[in-house]
């Protein structure tokens, strides 16, 4: 008899799924491992909030923008692979691997991209150093000289 995907709700498998979002890993890899809900089971637990779920959710995805940046720190300190030894008896050596290093800067800039729309207040462009996001009024005070 074959077992099919989970779909029951259960705190174990909720905590297990949001831990791995938690660590960056995106909803659609983890639903496929055969051991996971389908995407559409776990959409149906996040608007339903089963259990507290969506909650719980929200706060994992919160936290993979900080492990996303720790992973642009690991691709951006590796360098293991941005040059190739070349075979050709004309030209022996090693050859600046362009390719790597431009899917190694695709993978910061979408990391960086989706840590500035996750958590904008901590990863995104602008930065308030002045207010901390709170609305600030601004009073102009004038004065009129008269002139004799």
């Amino acid at each position: 008899m074959d077992i099919g995907r989970p779909t029951i709700y259960t705190p174990e498998l909720a905590d297990k799924i949001c831990a791995a979002l938690a660590n960056g890993k995106s909803m659609r890899t983890i639903c496929l491992d055969a051991g996971m809900p389908a995407r559409e089971t776990l959409f149906a637990w996040i608007r339903t909030n089963n259990e507290g779920f969506s909650d719980q959710y929200a706060k994992a995805k919160a936290e993979c923008s900080d492990a996303l940046v720790e992973e642009i720190l690991d691709i951006s300190d590796d360098g293991a692979n941005d040059w190739m030894e070349t075979h050709d008896p004309k030209n022996p050596g090693w050859k600046f691997n362009g390719e790597h290093f431009q899917r190694s800067r695709l993978r910061v800039d979408t990391r960086k991209w989706i840590a500035s729309k996750m958590k904008p207040r901590k990863y995104g462009e602008k930065m308030d150093v002045t207010s901390d996001g709170e609305r600030i009024q601004v009073v102009f005070h004038t004065s009129l000289k008269q002139d004799e």
